[in-house]
């Protein structure tokens, strides 16, 4: 099956009129910074985005809101920093949801080496040494579906930056 492709001019659109400032995407990853306001990203806000991406774009996908100061924190708190020698085989599930968190803990006790998985209170960090491709990795998608979207750890530094040019982060 493709993967659902949004052109990001299209995704910038979305939410653009939606009244949201200071847009940005990142390459081709879905990954949209924005300005809302002061308020909590909340679940009525992912809803109108999921909404209006698909009455747009025709393509239906889920939305998970991280406010600017919990993005920087899940990127401080990685626990796999030190021993994640590339960036791309460094994967962080980012939860839409907390309580994925206690779905995922019974997997991190049996990740076998190399890979090595520990969940946090906001995200789950993945290290697979021989490819993002591992068993851990396909076991944790199966686990949190959609209650989680996960990047690799080059895209979470990437995203850092454009929050912080866009000075929310």
């Amino acid at each position: 099956m493709r993967a659902k492709r949004v052109a990001m001019t299209e995704l910038r659109a979305v939410f653009e009129a939606l009244g949201y400032g200071d847009v940005r995407t990142l390459l081709g990853s879905g990954n949209v910074v924005f300005v809302a306001s002061r308020a909590r990203a909340t679940a009525p806000m992912a809803e109108a985005i999921e909404t209006a991406v698909a009455a747009r774009t025709g393509v239906s996908a889920r939305v998970t809101l991280v406010p600017a100061t919990d993005f920087a924190a899940i990127v401080a708190e990685n626990p796999l920093a030190a021993i994640a020698t590339d960036p791309a085989r460094l994967l962080v599930a980012v939860y839409r949801d907390a309580a994925i968190a206690t779905a995922l803990e019974p997997l991190a006790r049996d990740v076998r080496a190399p890979d090595v998985l520990v969940v946090g209170k906001r995200a789950a960090y993945l290290w697979c040494p021989g490819g993002a491709l591992s068993g851990a990795w396909e076991t944790m998608g199966k686990r949190h579906g959609d209650a989680a979207t996960s990047r690799n750890w080059t895209t979470m530094l990437k995203l850092q930056a454009l929050l912080r040019e866009s000075g929310a982060g």
